[in-house]
């Protein structure tokens, strides 16, 4: 059998991996007729151009966001995913725990389903504020800052230095992306500045909590590498290859199922 020339794997491999998300070294070697070592040196170089990440038997694949999403538009999206994982997320908090969360639509579901007793929260998320209250037995605070609208969230000096004097017992980050090569990444450096003090503060876990999408994906600024993350929730869209190099860096990984719609419990009830 007459072997592909580099460029021909390159698209193929490319075609492979937009398709099934994922491929296998060993796969890749008896379908091409070449070597395993010359399998890898395909994926380095499509690595390299921001293709593919490579992992222990193979590749994922690798999705790039430069955008901020627009908050309101961010609400709307994948809504069902996003009040599991917060669901699960919640559930991880204990009694007298301060906890941060920082802005976006998943950390807002995590404060919803928030039930631990005499919880502190302490915020940049304004929306978290609005809905505090009534809330009975948790304290929130709110930081100051300049208020940014797409994720409607407070940033800047004035916030940074208020959480610098907190000690967390746990973290829920929100990200917009999750990568294992480029760690967790956000596309607005405000947001990265809010989430690595909040890592840094925190004395217990870094729980990040990213639908699928997020995962595997990169945006323009690190917030911090892989190594700082304990665990994260996710749903069942997250690809099984992801979840195994994940867990093989020492994440622990949570996947969810959705929750039924508020009019589907009636429903059904």
């Amino acid at each position: 059998m007459e072997q592909p020339l580099p460029a021909e794997r390159h698209r193929r491999i490319e075609e492979l991996i937009r398709r099934q998300h994922a491929v296998r070294v060993s796969a890749l070697a008896e379908e091409f007729g070449v070597s395993e070592v010359t399998v890898r040196r395909d994926l380095e170089e499509l690595e390299g151009r921001g293709v593919l990440e490579r992992t222990h038997g193979g590749a994922v694949r690798a999705r790039h966001l430069r955008a901020e999403p627009a908050y309101l538009e961010a609400i709307a999206q994948r809504a069902v995913e996003k009040r599991a994982i917060g669901r699960a997320a919640a559930a991880l908090v204990e009694a007298r725990d301060t906890i941060f969360l920082n802005g976006g639509t998943t950390t807002l579901e995590v404060f919803r389903h928030l039930e631990a007793p005499a919880v502190k929260v302490v915020t940049n998320h304004v929306g978290i504020a609005l809905e505090s209250v009534g809330r009975e037995g948790l304290e929130v605070i709110l930081v100051g800052g300049e208020y940014r609208a797409p994720s409607n969230s407070c940033t800047g000096p004035f916030a940074t230095e208020a959480l610098r004097r907190v000690n967390a017992t746990r973290s829920f980050l929100g990200v917009e992306g999750l990568s294992l090569r480029a760690g967790v990444t956000t596309p607005a450096a405000p947001e990265a500045e809010i989430a690595r003090v909040m890592i840094e503060q925190t004395r217990g876990p870094v729980t990040v909590v990213a639908d699928s999408s997020k995962v595997g994906t990169v945006a323009d600024f690190s917030i911090a590498p892989l190594e700082a993350v304990a665990a994260l929730v996710t749903d069942e869209g997250i690809d099984p290859t992801y979840v195994e190099e994940l867990e093989a860096a020492g994440v622990e990984v949570s996947v969810v199922s959705p929750l039924p719609s508020a009019a589907e419990e009636v429903r059904s009830g």
